[in-house]
């Protein structure tokens, strides 16, 4: 199920709401959680009921291996369950998430036939693979306290996070979820989560679903781009990332202040950074964190000595390209961070001399060459695109493009005026419009988590403006691009 979709927003949220918070008003604690937890699967499965088969057994597994955790204290017996654990997660992510790139690779490599399985990815897999991961070996520690398995499958299934993050910690949200205070309705978190959740479904429906249809267009034919196209194309999709998942972040950010739960921060405004180190802690925080946490601090962290930190850095983002998908693109994409994440930390004296309007400006043209590589279909076709934005061949703008940027509601009000004529003379602005928005937007708007959500009469009245336009504006809706990884 999708947060932009009219079943979410009309029925399912305040069913979702109505059924948890009534359930507890009368004592019903167990039952709350099943219900939480009977939504939250009903929302993961609702394209696909096979997906609940993967998710049950991930969950059913992982409880049962921190159990024996709890009963069992015998250090080498807890090693080899912990090893079955970790072999059980990845070889689940393993088969969906790769099995096809990797039979696809030896066949290339040693000139074999091995037939395709053409595995459809179970949505969320690497979310919720990684959350159990960190759940498991922190209870192999002996860090996390006790639960049961139906509060650990809300922790695991919480709906606003299941399906592209946060990846949340057990620290931050079981204690939360077996709260009693957070068991009452609050009209001020639940008003203050619902305004949180208009704007993210702004960004999403209104500004990166607009800018994702230049992106489509753009990537659709890479070879017939002009050089000015290719640069329109590009900014689009930097835009187009950022906005589709800060909003995605909004979201369900809003909706867990809705149910009285704070999730962790995972989009902290990444292109105001002004180097990629900077980048890296603002943008998908709790992947990073993951990362730093369970991969490069037990590989040695900075510890081992200059060589081993750069090598180091280069593992962490390696995986943390592998990670958004079984795609060469993924690859090269992790490995390019992961360099200038090391360049960045080794000549830091010489970068920290320049200007900040160089710095970023540096730090946002490498983002978008490299978002160019994330967005490719192959390296191939990567590289043509590059091409044309380096060849600087040709400065014309298809009207094909130009349409893309135009709002059905603008639309509709030059035909309301009669002045649809002048259409074909602004569209030009208007994409020039659009992307100076984004760029204001991105660079000088507060996120959620540094504005101060005050109720007032005038908030209120924006809140519901932009909640009424996007879902007016529902009837092209698409999926949020992190569903994908």
């Amino acid at each position: 199920m999708l947060f932009n979709s009219y079943i979410f927003i009309l029925f399912f949220l305040p069913l979702a709401l109505c059924g948890y918070y009534l359930l507890h008003f009368f004592h019903k604690e167990t039952w709350a959680y099943l219900e939480l937890a009977g939504m939250s699967l009903w929302f993961y499965g609702y394209f696909n009921p096979g997906y609940l088969l993967i998710i049950g057994s991930s969950i059913f597994v992982n409880y049962g291996i921190s159990v024996v955790f709890r009963k069992r204290k015998e250090q080498r017996f807890k090693k080899a369950m912990l090893g079955l654990g970790l072999f059980f997660n990845f070889g689940l992510l393993f088969y969906f998430k790769y099995f096809d790139f990797f039979l696809e690779n030896v066949n290339a490599l040693f000139r074999q036939n091995f037939a395709l399985r053409y595995i459809v990815l179970p949505l969320g897999i690497s979310f919720f693979t990684f959350q159990q991961v960190s759940f498991l070996l922190d209870s192999y520690r002996g860090e996390t306290g006790e639960c049961s398995l139906l509060e650990y499958t809300v922790f695991v299934t919480f709906f606003p996070q299941l399906v592209a993050g946060p990846i949340v910690l057990h620290h931050e949200l079981l204690p939360q979820i077996q709260k009693k205070e957070n068991h009452r309705l609050d009209q001020e978190w639940l008003a203050k989560g619902l305004m949180i959740f208009s704007v993210g479904l702004f960004k999403k429906v209104i500004l990166a679903d607009t800018l994702g249809k230049a992106v489509t267009w753009g990537f659709g034919m890479v070879d017939a781009l002009s050089s000015m196209e290719a640069w329109i194309v590009m900014l689009s999709y930097t835009f187009q990332i950022y906005l589709d998942f800060s909003g995605y972040c909004d979201m369900a950010l809003g909706i867990g202040k809705m149910f009285h739960i704070d999730l962790p921060m995972n989009f902290n405004s990444p292109y105001k950074a002004f180097s990629i180190v900077e980048f890296w802690k603002r943008w998908h925080i709790t992947l990073t964190r993951f990362l730093r946490q369970y991969i490069y601090f037990p590989l040695g962290g900075s510890r081992k000595g200059e060589l081993r930190t750069y090598g180091n850095i280069l593992v962490v983002f390696l995986a943390s390209g592998l990670w958004h998908g079984a795609n060469w693109t993924f690859i090269l994409w992790g490995l390019l961070h992961g360099i200038a994440n090391g360049l960045n930390r080794k000549f830091a004296a010489y970068w920290e001399r320049m200007h900040v309007v160089v710095q970023w400006g540096m730090t946002f043209l490498f983002l978008n060459v490299t978002w160019v590589i994330f967005r490719a279909d192959s390296i191939s076709q990567a590289g043509r695109f590059l091409r044309k934005i380096v060849g600087m061949q040709s400065f014309s703008v298809r009207e094909e493009l130009l349409e893309c940027f135009e709002l059905p509601e603008f639309i509709f009000l030059l035909q309301r005026f009669h002045l649809e004529g002048a259409l074909s003379n602004i569209r030009g602005l208007l994409m020039i419009s659009m992307l100076i928005i984004c760029l204001i937007l991105v660079l000088n708007g507060k996120n959620a988590y540094e504005r101060v959500w005050k109720i007032t009469g005038k908030t209120a009245v924006v809140s519901v403006f932009l909640l009424v336009w996007s879902i007016m504006s529902l009837t092209g809706v698409s999926v949020f691009l992190y569903f994908n990884f």
